[in-house]
């Protein structure tokens, strides 16, 4: 692939992944809740699932979702009730800074953290539809197609990692100057944030030509 197309996938898909979604909603509130270390764990997460997505993509899975109502439908549903759930949990929170001062709960907390990223887009079925029609765009169908998917799989995962970083930063940093009521509407902000893009996922409609 040569390097322009690399650089303006690079650029479109930094235009795509900085907008508020789930995955750096989730960045925000962990970066917030636990501290850069831990935040790095969902991102960890949040990287599989691009992996997850996109090799999914390139075996014809986006394809199946479009094609498919009842399976686009399964997905869909699942991802927006996995949404709802975390934006329920969030509004219900009363402010957890002082998680990341407990090293055990930090400890115990760890999977859930890695967990909640990755399941967040692999059951977004926007993610596969969004994947399936983008990538082809920057694919040369005249040569091997698997080393193409794997280097755009590579330059998104980068670029989403450094997104999600500035967002927990971003979250880290706000943790230091907040009080504890601050602390509980960061959080209720992003739990509301989630049960939007829930509410937009449950009427989000599979295009027909």
């Amino acid at each position: 692939m040569g390097g322009t197309t690399i650089l303006a996938f690079a650029f479109v898909a930094f235009i795509g992944i900085a907008t508020p979604g789930p995955t750096v909603l989730l960045a925000l509130t962990n970066g917030s809740r636990y501290g850069i270390k831990r935040a790095l764990v969902g991102m960890i997460g949040a990287v599989l699932s691009d992996f997850v997505l996109i090799g999914a993509v390139a075996l014809g899975l986006g394809a199946l979702l479009a094609a498919s109502e009842f399976w686009f439908t399964v997905v869909k549903w699942l991802g927006a009730a996995y949404l709802a759930f975390l934006g329920v949990m969030l509004l219900r929170s009363k402010g957890t800074l002082d998680v990341a001062i407990d090293k055990g709960a930090a400890d115990v907390a760890t999977p859930a953290i890695f967990l909640k990223s990755f399941l967040v887009a692999v059951t977004n079925p926007k993610g596969y539809l969004f994947f399936s029609a983008f990538l082809p765009q920057f694919i040369d169908l005249a040569l091997p197609q698997a080393p193409q998917y794997a280097v755009l799989a590579l330059v998104f995962a980068a670029v989403d990692f450094a997104v999600m970083l500035g967002y927990a930063l971003l979250g880290s940093q706000a943790a230091r100057f907040l009080k504890h009521s601050g602390a509980v509407w960061l959080e209720r902000i992003c739990g509301g944030a989630l049960l939007a893009l829930a509410g937009s996922l449950a009427f989000y409609r599979r295009a027909t030509n």
